[in-house]
Order: structure tokens, then C-alpha cells, then sequence
């Protein structure tokens, strides 16, 4: 996949923490036909090996969809089983060693938070994109430290795609799109919802001009 050319609009699908391969694929499948921008494979609950098989396996889904898929944390993975990149977190080792590795093609991340300065660090080391959040409470991580919308208004001098993540739904997503979130980063408001496929369009039309107001401009 050319990953130069990788949505920067839309959602972005992190995996639930499902330990059997042949469910984790059977709850992802379904949504990758509803067209997410990218996947994040994201598992915390298994082994090293379970989650390589599952990252291949993941991986596999997505090449057959034509949705780019990244690691998450693990950056030497993404490279030895060709993903299309990885995104890290402050403790997943250092993204300029990442980029160089992987080269100018990969799709690096960085969970950036609540701050502005990791953000420029971020982008002077080579990311990709610019993670930011939680926004809202989330179930995934509870604790997590919050983020304002100003962040993204604020990032926007970096020029580089800004993901918004933690307690996003399509009810309350609209607003953090409106602040400047290219990208809505979602796990339990889709693999939880009644019908992860409709919830996925449902985070896909936020990123759709109103037709209204195109009427009217």
C-alpha cells in the first residue's frame, strides 16, 4: 500500500482487547467494510506471540480492504510484518529512531495528550500525525489525563493531521471535528455499540460537508 497517499480525514478504528483471533476478526471485518480510515491494532491483554498473530492477522483484514493498518507501541513489529506504520505513546521508545527505521513512507504516530510541546517535539522528530485526548471519559483509560479543544485549534501550526481520542461518540464528536480533529480515534463506541457497522457511518458523516449549509453558501 502507498502509504503517502493515507486518509487524513475520517475514522480511525483501534481494535478491541479480544483475546481469540478468530472473534477479534469476525467484530472487525464488518466495520472495515463501512470504510474507516485507518486501523490501529491495539491489544493489552495478550501474550507477545498471540499479539503478533493477531497484528498479522489484522493486518491481512485490512490489505484485503484497502484501509491502512498501524501498531500500536511497537514500531519494530509494524516494520517486520509490513504494516503500514505504528503510533507510540511516551514510553514506546523514540519516534525519530522509529522514522528512520521505518522510512519517510511510514505512518508514525504520537499520543502527544494534553500538550502542546510533545506535539512540536512530535512533529520535529517525524510524525505522521498528532494524537491528543481523552476528550471525554473514557472507558478504555479511565484515568487518562483530558484535553481541551484549544489543543487542536492550537496544533494546527505543526500543518500535520490532528487525531482526537478518548470518550468519543457521533452524538458528541461533532464539536471536536468543528475545533479542527481530522481524525476521531474510537474503540468501544463501535465494537460496543448494537451495530458497529452503523456506528461507523455514523462517525464517517461527521467528516461530510452539511448539505445545508452548502446550499447556502
Amino acid at each position: 500500500m502507498n502509504t503517502r497517499f493515507w486518509p487524513r480525514r475520517g475514522l480511525y478504528l483501534l481494535t478491541p482487547d479480544e483475546p481469540d483471533t478468530g472473534r477479534l476478526l469476525s467484530r472487525l471485518t464488518p466495520v472495515l467494510a463501512a470504510g474507516p480510515a485507518l486501523v490501529q491494532y491495539r491489544n493489552k491483554r495478550v501474550s507477545s506471540d498471540r499479539y503478533r498473530e493477531q497484528a498479522e492477522a489484522v493486518l491481512a483484514a485490512c490489505r484485503a480492504a484497502g484501509i491502512p493498518m498501524l501498531v500500536n507501541d511497537d514500531w519494530r513489529l509494524a516494520g517486520e510484518i509490513g504494516a503500514d506504520g505504528a503510533h507510540l505513546g511516551e514510553h514506546d521508545g523514540a519516534l525519530a529512531e522509529a522514522r528512520a527505521a521505518l522510512g519517510p513512507a511510514a505512518i508514525l504516530g504520537a499520543s502527544c495528550y494534553d500538550s502542546l510541546a510533545r506535539a512540536e517535539a512530535a512533529a520535529a522528530a517525524g510524525a505522521s500525525y498528532l494524537a491528543f485526548g481523552a476528550f471525554f471519559p473514557s472507558g478504555t483509560k479511565p484515568q487518562a489525563r483530558r484535553a481541551t479543544p484549544a489543543l487542536l485549534r492550537d496544533s494546527a501550526r505543526f500543518g500535520l493531521p490532528r487525531v482526537a481520542i478518548g470518550g468519543l461518540t457521533p452524538d458528541n464528536a461533532a464539536a471536536i471535528v468543528a475545533a479542527g480533529a481530522d481524525l476521531l480515534a474510537v474503540i468501544g463506541a463501535v465494537f460496543d455499540a448494537p451495530e458497529p457497522a452503523a456506528a461507523t457511518r455514523a462517525f464517517r458523516r461527521l467528516f461530510e460537508p452539511n448539505p445545508h449549509e452548502q446550499a447556502t453558501r
